[in-house]
């Protein structure tokens, strides 16, 4: 677990692009560890396909770190800083942003590069889980920021029309997918999959409001989506059942699990007053305001994306309501059920306490992001 999270956070302070590749790399093997030693029954299948996925997306991440370093001056250099001042032709630049939108987009992810997700979720212990949602797959939108949007700004400019037709599409038909999900972790895991697509459409509107929404949205799903995987583990040690359709009556057994279970959902589905509402709203915003589309583009993405967000509390509440409402559809007997324990009270609550004070005061984090998110957008007026 340790050496995943050092992977993983390797990968956000590096300052060096080989570096970058190379803690890019080092979590795969932890990873894969975690899922093929301690998953589910189909663990070596999800463990499998998960290296497949990510390690041939690594491909091409490998050759545009090495297209950008050794290109563009006398001295290589891998360097951001050095990187971000550097000017390609078009045509290269467009070749090198490819590679680098296909590697993230595995990782994000994107349609249809997500279908390794759900069955590495569904199989991965909980705390494996945790992981992945809240910081493992937000290194491929990491990675569309800092390198596809800062060092690539004119490639950026061609492609930002098309990731928000499939950042759009993505947040439809996953909530549309989720629906037809059985399986808890499953459903969940499609669910972060629908709100990446917020994430996308961020990045692609090229306005500070959008890429300050999207960075919000990033920093707000990791809390969400760890939260809930964080639940779904608690109530599995209390009922070893995993399927939907075999769950039901458990918020009178489990009353706290139950009342920070459907806390959380409301957070997944944006409600006022917590993270995920504040970033999805200015991805809204970032998109209206910007200049780059025409008026009627805009109108239908809006309302596309409004339709997605209608579908996303018909997957989150009929969650919860087949897990805690209801018959009790299984035979247990009532000793064996116990509610939150401390630790596990205090883990669910500080996950829970960011959630609502940046949906209180988001301006704690866009007053950390906000003279970054500057900088990345002068290269597309000025450069």
């Amino acid at each position: 677990m340790l050496a995943m999270y050092s992977g993983q956070i390797g990968s956000f302070s590096s300052r060096d692009l080989l570096l970058f590749f190379i803690m890019w790399e080092f979590e795969l093997i932890p990873v894969y560890l975690l899922l093929s030693m301690w998953g589910g029954k189909k663990r070596l299948y999800s463990a499998t396909k998960f290296i497949l996925y990510t390690a041939g997306g690594s491909v091409f991440l490998l050759i545009g770190v090495l297209g950008l370093g050794l290109y563009g001056s006398n001295e290589p250099t891998l360097n951001f800083e050095t990187l971000a001042n550097q000017s390609y032709p078009v045509a290269l630049e467009i070749i090198f942003y490819i590679g680098f939108l296909i590697a993230f987009a595995v990782k994000s992810p994107i349609i249809p590069l997500h279908t390794w997700l759900p069955d590495t979720h569904g199989e991965a212990h909980y705390s494996t889980c945790m992981l992945l949602a809240g910081i493992l797959l937000k290194m491929g939108a990491y990675g569309l920021v800092r390198i596809n949007m800062e060092l690539l700004p004119h490639a950026h400019s061609i492609f930002s029309p098309w990731l928000i037709i499939v950042g759009t599409m993505q947040i439809i038909y996953v909530a549309s997918t989720s629906l037809g999900q059985r399986n808890l972790k499953k459903r969940i895991a499609y669910s972060s999959v629908s709100h990446m697509g917020f994430i996308i459409i961020g990045i692609g509107s090229i306005t500070d409001t959008g890429l300050n929404g999207a960075i919000l949205q990033i920093i707000s799903h990791g809390f969400i989506g760890a939260a809930l995987f964080f639940l779904a583990g608690t109530s599995y040690d209390r009922m070893r059942l995993v399927y939907l359709d075999e769950m039901g009556g458990m918020a009178i057994s489990i009353p706290k699990i139950f009342t920070m279970f459907s806390i959380l959902s409301m957070a997944s589905l944006a409600l006022p007053g917590m993270s995920g509402f504040v970033a999805e709203l200015i991805v809204f915003f970032g998109i209206i305001t910007s200049q780059k589309y025409f008026l009627m583009p805009k109108i239908l993405i809006t309302f596309v994306m409004a339709i997605g967000m209608i579908l996303t509390p018909i997957y989150s509440l009929s969650m919860s309501r087949q897990m805690f409402y209801g018959y009790k559809l299984f035979n247990a007997p009532s000793s064996y059920f116990f509610d939150s324990g401390p630790r596990e009270l205090f883990v669910s609550i500080s996950i829970f306490l960011p959630v609502i004070g940046i949906g209180i005061y988001p301006d704690f984090i866009l007053s950390l992001s906000g003279e970054k998110v500057e900088t990345i957008l002068y290269n597309y007026f000025y450069r």
